[in-house]
């Protein structure tokens, strides 16, 4: 871990604090980075399953899903 001095938005930092029940500055710079990464992360991921999503066939599922419903599947 390295220490870093740094400037920090007061009314932001005890927002933060407030809502996710931390008690330090340190706890709660931490957690809106981790925060901030896993959103980042969570976006990335979801533009690359609307990529993959893009090429899916939907109409030939439907129709082999008919054919398997028909064959009792």
């Amino acid at each position: 871990m390295s220490v870093t001095q740094i400037d920090l938005d007061d009314d932001a930092l005890a927002e933060v604090m407030r809502i996710a029940g931390v008690h330090t500055k340190k706890e709660a710079v931490n957690l809106a980075m981790r925060d901030y990464v896993a959103r980042f992360r969570r976006i990335d991921a979801l533009a690359r399953s609307r990529e993959q999503a893009q090429s899916w066939d939907y109409e030939g599922w439907l129709d082999a899903r008919a054919d398997e419903k028909a064959a009792g599947a």
